[in-house]
C-alpha cells in the first residue's frame, strides 16, 4: 500500500480494505509465528482489521486491549466478555505496556478523548516491534463534526450518543488536542521517524435514527460555512497506517 490521501468507505461490523489489508500482508509475513494486536481504545471496531476472517484460515492471532482507568472505559470492556486475551487499564502515559511486544498497534477512536495525545502515542509506539503496524482511526479536531462534538452542552451530548450508539456507555470526553489533526499526526510521525503508509479521511455519521442524523448533517453544513472551511463538513475521521522502521535511524524521505 503505498502513501496516498484519499477517502474510503467505512463499513461497520465488517473488515475495512484500508485496514485490513495491510493487516494480511502483515499476518502473511510472519507465517512462522504468532501475530500479536494491541488494540488501544475500547471503543475500535475491531472488525475492520479482518482478524476474525484472519483466524478462521488458521493463523494465529492474539489480542490486548489497552484504555484509561475510566469508568466507562471499564464498562464496555467488561462487556466485552472474552473478547481479549488481556486487558490493561490505567494512565496511558504511564500505564506498564510492555515494550517492542506488539506486531500491530490498533489505536481507533482513542486520541480525541485522552489529553497529552503526544506522550500517549509514544508509549504505543514504543511498544511495536520494530517493522510493525500503527493503525489509527481519530476524530480530526479542524472538522466541523468535532467543533460541534466540543461546543454541544452535556445533556445534547448524552442524548445524541444515547440515540447514535444505544446500549454503548457514554459519551466520553471530547478533547480533540491541535496533534488529533492531518498537520498533527504527520508531525509527529516525521519527529518520530515513522513512516505514513497510506492515509484518508472518512465520513463517519450514522445514517440511523435519520432525523438526528439529518440534524446533524445540516449543522456540521453550518459550520463549516460560517467558519469559511476552517473546520471542514467534507470528513469526520482520519485513518492511518504507520509503519515503525526495522532500523530506527532510517531517514524519513
Amino acid at each position: 500500500m503505498t502513501s496516498a490521501d484519499r477517502d474510503t468507505p467505512r463499513r461497520n461490523g465488517t473488515a475495512s480494505r484500508f485496514f485490513a489489508e495491510p493487516m494480511r500482508d502483515y499476518v502473511l509475513q510472519c507465517l512462522s509465528r504468532p501475530v500479536s494486536v494491541l488494540q488501544a481504545g475500547c471503543l475500535a471496531p475491531l472488525q475492520e482489521l479482518g482478524i476474525g476472517e484472519l483466524t478462521e484460515e488458521g493463523f494465529e492471532i492474539s489480542v490486548t486491549a489497552v484504555d484509561a482507568d475510566h469508568p466507562l472505559a471499564r464498562r464496555v470492556l467488561r462487556d466485552s466478555g472474552s473478547a481479549y486475551d488481556d486487558v490493561f487499564t490505567g494512565d496511558l502515559r504511564t500505564v506498564p505496556i510492555p515494550q517492542r511486544a506488539y506486531d500491530v498497534i490498533y489505536c481507533g477512536q482513542l486520541l480525541e478523548r485522552v489529553h497529552h495525545v503526544e506522550l500517549v502515542l509514544d508509549r504505543l509506539v514504543g511498544a511495536l516491534k520494530p517493522g510493525g503496524l500503527l493503525l489509527i482511526r481519530t476524530g480530526d479536531r479542524y472538522s466541523a463534526r468535532a467543533l460541534l462534538d466540543r461546543l454541544l452542552p452535556g445533556p445534547a451530548r448524552r442524548a445524541v450518543w444515547s440515540r447514535f450508539r444505544p446500549g454503548t456507555p457514554g459519551p466520553f470526553p471530547a478533547v480533540y488536542e491541535k496533534t488529533v489533526s492531518e498537520a498533527g499526526i504527520a508531525s509527529f510521525a516525521l519527529m518520530r521517524g515513522l513512516v505514513i503508509a497510506a492515509r484518508a479521511s472518512e465520513r463517519a455519521r450514522p445514517d440511523d435514527p435519520p432525523g438526528l442524523s439529518s440534524s446533524v448533517r445540516i449543522t456540521c453544513a453550518a459550520i463549516s460555512r460560517i467558519t469559511r472551511g476552517r473546520f471542514d463538513d467534507g470528513h469526520d475521521e482520519l485513518v492511518y497506517v504507520i509503519r515503525k522502521p526495522q532500523d530506527r535511524f532510517a531517514r524519513v524521505v
